[in-house]
């Protein structure tokens, strides 16, 4: 049996749309969506949904809407199916999508409209004040002031471990200052999956530290690719330590005499660890950039 409208009903929850949806996307991203208790993709759909939700507010909302309870609402955007999830921003309805998504793919439709979402004052003078600190961090590590850019990074991000970002300065800092350890405890901190530029950066950062050697040894090693420089195991384990002590023009002068001599030594073990160290720079450093061309004008002489 049909249920029977009910005008007062239907009125109030049109208003509640207009309410949590129309004008809350003005300032957040707002997923609306439509569902009902006798829809089993709905019981897994709703739980990913509140769980990303929850984790970016308060920039993104959820509006739940139950199909049954509220057909008027239903009908005006033509709900075929359910569930149905419509994203809107700025009082208008940007995307949407059907049925009970991967948590994965719910998170990456999140994230891409996210780009979009206007950030409050409030946000605005946060992110303008990180802004200023990172900066400040940043010249107090070029002045050879570690230990200020630790306790910098260090307490900014012990406030905000959900930024990832500030998670992998702050290990960036603690690396700079010849702590990997706590660099190491500080990254573990971040979910393995993170693709985060900075997370990259410093992971990548943290192998490369892992092969500092003591002076003695490292003059032993200089000694040997001096004397044989066929050595490719000896000027590999040299190349490796002088990135681990931030030498990074003379490590990749090794690696790439390697990589000249025989490309496919030790599984193109050269290259790879090349990589690694255009990960700890980031790609878009010039010394990355510079580093890179050689590598090209090498490997496809």
């Amino acid at each position: 049996m049909a249920s029977i409208p009910n005008p007062a009903a239907e009125k109030a929850s049109i208003e509640a749309f207009r309410r949590d949806v129309i004008e809350a996307s003005k300032t957040a991203l707002v997923l609306v969506d439509f569902w009902a208790e006798w829809c089993g993709p709905c019981k897994t759909l709703g739980p990913a949904l509140e769980r990303l939700v929850a984790a970016r507010a308060p920039k993104v909302a959820l509006v739940k809407i139950d199909v049954d309870k509220n057909q008027a609402l239903a009908a005006q955007f033509r709900i075929q199916s359910i569930p149905t999830v419509y994203a809107f921003l700025d009082g208008r309805p940007v995307d949407g999508f059907q049925g009970a998504l991967p948590e994965t793919q719910l998170a990456q439709f999140i994230d891409k409209l996210l780009a979009g979402v206007p950030a409050s004052d409030d946000e605005a003078a946060l992110e303008e004040q990180i802004g200023q600190l990172i900066a400040a961090a940043e010249e107090a590590t070029a002045a050879g002031a570690h230990e200020d850019a630790i306790a910098m990074l260090g307490a900014v991000s012990s406030e905000m471990p959900d930024r990832h970002d500030l998670v992998a300065r702050y290990a960036l800092a603690l690396l700079a200052g010849g702590k990997p350890q706590p660099a190491a405890a500080a990254l573990e901190t971040v979910p393995a999956d993170s693709k985060d530029e900075l997370v990259v950066r410093a992971r990548a950062a943290l192998t490369l530290a892992a092969e500092a050697p003591e002076d003695d040894e490292l003059a032993h090693l200089v000694a040997q690719v001096t004397n044989h420089p066929d050595d490719h195991a000896a000027r590999f384990e040299l190349a490796g330590a002088l990135a681990a002590r931030g030498e990074r023009d003379a490590a990749a002068e090794h690696l790439l005499a390697i990589i000249k001599a025989d490309r496919g030594w030790n599984e193109g073990a050269a290259r790879t660890k090349l990589l690694t160290m255009f990960e700890a720079a980031g790609l878009a450093d010039p010394w990355s950039i510079k580093t890179r061309a050689a590598l090209r004008a090498i490997w496809f002489a």
